[in-house]
């Protein structure tokens, strides 16, 4: 098990164009706290029992309805993200009871707002033809459990593994990339790359939001975002900006919006920033500063064939020289006689 602090910034901006900003987000640092605010503050957070959630609706539909529609999916999110509805998914320690019941409850969520959003324009004619996209992170026990519906994007940044995304546009232009009808670095230009085929609101067809896991690794930046980020900016400039500027989130938000802006600012811009920070909790085995290492075969091997070659040219020295083995020899024998007059000399002594 490893104990999770998280950093959080997020930020919104109407744009150049629009009038109104019909993007909505909503974030919960310790959904055990009933605290969804916008975060103020880079320090770190550690992760409470239920986890972290970050949430992103893109609205649409005309003149404030937009703004109705990804209202409503981000109040159905507060609502359904309560310590008494989490109760039965995660366990006193923290743990899922299983990564089905996370994937249901998150469908279940998306799928009433789905539902709120279609009820709603029912009961006012003036918001007809609203809906919203949405993406949740929802950041429990070592793992981002990610659900979407729509073209709104999740991505991952980590300096050592580098820039993904984690979720998978609904929309026209993937569908033409899946079917192998459209390169993927053309579908960021591509004319009808505004038009999504999955939503909230729409009451023909229900919502299917996907979802998948992500195991976080210390060091992990993810990013939530509406289209006017990703639309605007392609994902290349969008992890330089992460990259230069993970360390102070704020400045990132900041740096992003900028970019968008920079980019045309044709849509609303929105972005949620939540940087990972793990630290191991298992106990360590603290070992004593004995060293032991394996023997070093190689050396030992040059080491004995340069013995063998010095005794060898030692062999044909004295083979050529006889005259000088004679006399190393009488030097031998004359050391040897010493050695042997001075250990009698001395257990002579010891015997006296």
């Amino acid at each position: 098990m490893s104990e999770i602090s998280i950093k959080l910034a997020a930020g919104t901006n109407v744009g150049l164009v629009r009038k109104n900003n019909e993007d909505n987000f909503v974030v919960n640092r310790d959904l055990c706290q009933s605290e969804w605010i916008i975060p103020q503050s880079i320090e770190p957070i550690s992760l409470g029992r239920y986890g972290s959630i970050l949430v992103v609706a893109d609205g649409m539909g005309g003149t404030n309805a937009g703004e109705v529609a990804s209202a409503i999916a981000i109040e159905t999110v507060q609502n359904a993200f309560t310590p008494e509805n989490l109760g039965d998914i995660v366990t006193q320690e923290g743990i899922v009871t299983s990564e089905e019941a996370v994937e249901e409850f998150l469908g279940r969520t998306v799928k009433t707002a789905d539902l709120n959003i279609v009820n709603a324009s029912k009961e006012d004619s003036s918001t007809q033809g609203m809906g919203t996209t949405i993406v949740i992170a929802w950041i429990l026990n070592d793992k981002a459990y990610i659900c979407w519906c729509g073209d709104s994007r999740c991505y991952v940044f980590n300096g050592n593994s580098g820039f993904c995304r984690l979720s998978k546009d609904h929309s026209y232009v993937q569908d033409l990339v899946d079917q192998g009808k459209l390169d993927p670095e053309n579908a960021f230009d591509h004319p009808y790359s505004n038009i999504i085929t999955r939503c909230l609101g729409d009451p023909t067809n229900r919502s299917n939001p996907d979802f998948r896991s992500y195991n976080l690794k210390d060091g992990d930046t993810l990013l939530l975002c509406s289209d006017g980020l990703c639309g605007l900016c392609h994902d290349e400039e969008i992890m330089q900006i992460i990259e230069e500027n993970q360390d102070d989130l704020m400045t990132c938000k900041d740096r992003l919006i900028e970019a968008a802006l920079e980019a045309g600012g044709y849509d609303n811009i929105t972005i949620v920033l939540c940087h990972i920070m793990l630290q191991d909790t298992e106990p360590k085995v603290k070992l004593n500063n004995t060293v032991f290492s394996k023997p070093n075969h190689h050396k030992i091997r040059k080491i004995l064939l340069l013995l063998l070659v010095l005794a060898l040219a030692a062999g044909f020295y004295l083979y050529r020289n006889p005259q000088q083995y004679a006399k190393w020899k009488t030097i031998i024998y004359q050391a040897d006689t010493v050695l042997v007059t001075e250990t009698d000399t001395t257990n002579t002594t010891l015997t006296d």
